[in-house]
């Protein structure tokens, strides 16, 4: 937890361009790549900065150019695009040594009345108190990876209907939901929750496609790598609190796949939706 609040705390440099100018740490990761979670975040934490405390983020779109070096700080600048009546728009370019690594776009609304419906959260789900955690599925296995998803990241994670980090269990289906939440409370900052969110989003959305074709995070020579992501916040939620996050993938083709997901609070309001495309290759395909 110590490590999520502090690479969300950037540092405002004081220059100034035509931009807004912050520095934030990278997150240590296994195997020495950013995390993608991290880097979106924190852009995003960049840009909240520029606008007024009254609006928050409603939607959120990137692309990831390069991957990250764990070594190395990365800088955001902050373009003001437009600030309206009830919109202000921001872009935030993040670079490592000089050049881009994400580029982002980001859309922040005041507070509004208007017409109000969303899905329903599916009924068929356990209780996360129910399901194994991360730990108990790794903790025999002594690599750094495991080690990290046993008992390093900042949210716990608890699959449905099983995690793939080894095999893939039953149904080869393009469908599932995953329970998450931090180990530990966070500060009352709405906007803090948010980003979180936006951090914890990017860690299994690419496993619909992967389970759909019996791909575990195991299988040798498997490659994957996020193209885009794109958010939208539809109501405000604790990520301190358990939230659903229920995946399916439409489609993969060309070495490319596309999941979406459906953030829902516990008792069952949606909160958020995203989307991803990545990049995802095997050496055999298997079916």
């Amino acid at each position: 937890m110590e490590g999520l609040l502090a690479v969300l705390d950037l540092t405002d440099t004081g220059a100034r361009t035509s931009e807004d100018i912050f520095t934030g740490p990278s997150q240590w990761m296994p195997l020495g790549r950013v995390f993608g979670g991290q880097v979106l975040a924190q852009s995003l934490v960049a840009a909240m900065r520029t606008v007024p405390d009254e609006r928050h983020v409603h939607s959120m779109h990137g692309y990831f150019l390069r991957p990250g070096d764990v070594k190395a700080p990365i800088t955001f600048s902050v373009e003001r695009i437009h600030d309206g009546r009830s919109f202000s728009t921001r872009r935030t370019q993040c670079y490592q040594d000089g050049v881009p690594i994400l580029s982002m776009i980001a859309s922040f609304q005041d507070a509004d009345e208007g017409l109000e419906h969303h899905i329903e959260m599916p009924k068929d789900i356990p209780d996360p108190e129910s399901l194994p955690t991360a730990s108990a599925s790794l903790a025999h296995i002594d690599h750094s990876v495991a080690r990290y998803w046993a008992s390093e990241r900042p949210f716990d994670m608890r699959h449905v209907p099983s995690p793939i980090y080894l095999k893939v269990k039953g149904e080869h289906t393009s469908r599932q939901a995953v329970w998450m939440k931090t180990f530990s409370p966070l500060p009352d900052d709405p906007d803090l929750h948010r980003a979180a969110l936006a951090y914890a989003s990017d860690y299994s959305i690419m496993e619909p496609i992967m389970r759909r074709h019996g791909v575990a995070w195991s299988s040798p020579g498997l490659k994957v790598a996020s193209l885009d992501h794109a958010m939208w916040w539809h109501r405000f939620g604790r990520v301190d609190e358990w939230l659903l996050y229920v995946q399916d993938s439409p489609s993969a083709q060309g070495g490319r796949g596309l999941a979406t997901g459906s953030i829902f609070s516990r008792d069952g309001v949606l909160l958020a939706t995203v989307a991803q495309e990545g990049m995802l290759r095997v050496p055999i395909i298997l079916e």
